[in-house]
């Protein structure tokens, strides 16, 4: 009767308290049999959390007395769709080992995890067995297989693939245009784009990203004149495309008309007033706004930054921290403080800012520890500097001169010993022979340019810190 009774509940859309309580009638009135559909169930409903969720799904999948193929291929699609790839590569893998036969199901499943993670061996690995499983026949997994080269930007493995198909939907026309997209040959996109039998709005979207990436406006004007159904994506793609190419007006123009703007545009076109300096047409966008989140205050913070408007980008932090807002910064809001913080030359930020980092549990990587080497070096902390700098995974140009070139300003000799685990570089000596020269020690900088000018040097083209964290 009880069994009766919980396959009921079984059969529709379950929160995760509910979850657990049927977990728990089945454990203790020793139902395992009902554990394959309490997985399949919970893969099927909606949860804030995917992974509390996915942490419960492996507990009961390690943990069940009656394992079956179609029950874990569930839990491997429910990983991949939750952004969770490691875990739907591992639990493919584990399926097999446990002896289960993967069906087209799991492995659609895992190639799509590979792609999205780049996995290359797992992918081909699954390739593989799609021959052995006889799974060459399947839209669905060969779509998935294009997806996946496409996603590798390996076009010559995915058009094999495409080509080889007896059946192609929709879908799978899509994966092998924006693959061609991806790695921007538009002359190949174009072809499959007119070839195609049926286009629906991605297809639509790829190809007008396509042409707005790549700064051909004109085209991808004519492609969004032509759309019949046009979605915030495709909406979104024109006006940052007018972003890129400094057409801030004609992203204007078209923002003003987008029906259902979402937080994605208005963030887009304050990025491009703040790139031409724009700074009050920015803060106007981002006042009109009406529920600001993360990325919006970050936009808005970053301006100010970029702007030499530091005193203005802290107040924005400081109001995004009031209790009436309370939202939680990240990286990027960091990024954009630290910045600010370097222009005052504030050396107290910069200790309460790892240390409010330290507690809401971010990770100080090499950026934000670039950034800060550059703020302690220009406020005076030199040893703070130092300690950070020596601390970097991989110690790059930016790196390099936010050392030297704070430790230039302070007069400091430690500027040289930074060069000394460094392959030569015209960037570098170049850099450390102006501080010499800005120091007036005179030999110093003259001894340096005669070395460069006796060696052959690999050039590094200059960049900004700020440039660096917006790709």
């Amino acid at each position: 009767m009880l069994a009766s009774e919980l396959k009921v509940f079984l059969n529709s859309s379950i929160n995760f308290k509910q979850a657990t309580q049927i977990h728990a009638h089945i454990l203790v009135n020793g139902l395992p049999n009902l554990e394959s559909c309490l997985v399949r169930q919970i893969t099927r409903s909606e949860f804030t959390c995917a992974r509390i969720v996915s942490l419960y799904l492996q507990q009961i999948l390690h943990h069940s007395q009656n394992p079956d193929a179609f029950t874990w291929a569930c839990a491997v699609r429910f990983f991949s769709q939750n952004g969770q790839f490691m875990e739907a590569i591992s639990h493919y893998v584990q399926m097999q080992r446990l002896g289960l036969h993967p069906g087209t199901f799991a492995v659609s499943s895992t190639l799509r995890a590979c792609g999205r993670i780049m996995c290359k061996f797992g992918g081909s690995y699954v390739h593989a067995q799609v021959y052995k499983f006889g799974f060459c026949r399947c839209v669905y997994v060969q779509t998935a297989l294009v997806d996946f080269y496409s996603k590798l930007g390996d076009m010559g493995f995915a058009q094999k693939v495409f080509d080889d198909m007896t059946e192609k939907n929709v879908v799978s026309w899509n994966s092998i245009l924006s693959g061609y997209v991806k790695i921007g040959n538009l002359v190949d996109a174009q072809k499959v784009f007119d070839e195609m039998p049926l286009k629906d709005v991605i297809s639509w979207n790829s190809m007008l990203t396509g042409f707005a990436n790549s700064g051909n406006m004109d085209r991808a004007w004519c492609l969004f004149q032509q759309m019949g159904e046009k979605s915030s994506a495709s909406w979104n793609a024109m006006i940052s495309g007018y972003v890129n190419c400094g057409d801030i007006k004609s992203a204007r123009n078209l923002f003003d008309v987008m029906p259902n703007r979402n937080n994605v545009s208005w963030i887009t076109l304050i990025a491009g007033y703040s790139k031409l300096g724009e700074v009050n047409s920015a803060y106007e966008l981002f006042d009109k706004m009406g529920e600001k989140e993360l990325l919006s205050f970050n936009a808005m913070i970053a301006c100010y930054s970029q702007n030499s408007l530091p005193n203005k980008a802290l107040e924005l932090f400081n109001q995004m921290l009031q209790p009436d807002v309370n939202i939680q910064p990240d990286e990027m809001t960091f990024a954009s403080i630290i910045s600010a913080c370097t222009q005052l030359g504030n050396l107290n930020c910069g200790t309460w800012i790892e240390s409010y980092m330290e507690k809401l549990g971010i990770e100080l990587d090499d950026h934000l520890a670039t950034a800060l080497v550059d703020l302690y070096a220009k406020s005076g902390n030199i040893e703070r500097a130092f300690e950070l700098f020596n601390g970097l995974k991989k110690r790059d140009l930016i790196a390099y001169s936010a050392m030297i070139f704070g430790c230039g300003i302070n007069g400091k000799i430690a500027a040289q010993n930074s060069l000394k685990s460094v392959t030569d570089t015209t960037g570098y000596r170049s850099l450390l022979a102006n501080i010499y020269s800005s120091m007036e020690r005179w030999d110093d900088a003259k001894r340096l340019r005669k070395a460069m000018g006796n060696k052959v040097f690999v050039k590094i083209s200059g960049c900004s810190w700020m440039e660096q964290s917006e790709s």
